[in-house]
């Protein structure tokens, strides 16, 4: 029986190293070590976290100079909670901040794995190929 109540809470929180480090790792998103978790994690600009009673099940990040340059990463929902919608609801998170705080002109970027540059699209994110090119390099 449906009883309309959402058994999702969605807060403006950044996670917890240890929680980032589990949501990261149990979602299929590439591991970071503790050390480099409690360097960046207060860096974050805006962050939400998903909570199924409470207890994390997914989250997302922005990351940047908060003025120039910004960049959505860290969107991972766990796999028993995918299908929902979450990603849905942690994008309109994400951009709702990003349009309520950033200055007109700030360049938004972020990596879209796989299938879901079709997610992101609805936000109005396009490719940049072929006009530029997406790189990386991990140290």
């Amino acid at each position: 029986m449906n009883t309309g109540i959402d058994p999702y809470e969605i807060r403006a929180e950044t996670p917890a190293v240890k929680t980032y480090l589990r949501l990261r790792s149990e979602s299929g998103l590439s591991s970071k070590t503790p050390e480099a978790a409690r360097i960046g994690l207060p860096n974050t600009w805006h962050a939400v976290t998903v909570l199924h009673e409470e207890e994390p099940v997914g989250m997302g990040r922005v990351i940047g100079d908060g003025g120039c340059a910004l960049q959505i990463v860290d969107i991972c929902v766990l796999p028993e909670h995918q299908g929902r919608g979450l990603g849905r609801r942690i994008m309109g998170e994400l951009v709702q901040e990003l349009e309520h705080r950033a200055p007109e002109g700030a360049y938004v970027s972020l990596i879209a794995d796989g299938d879901a540059r079709f997610l992101y699209e609805k936000f109005g994110f396009k490719p940049t190929a072929p006009a530029s090119v997406g790189m990386h390099r991990t140290v």
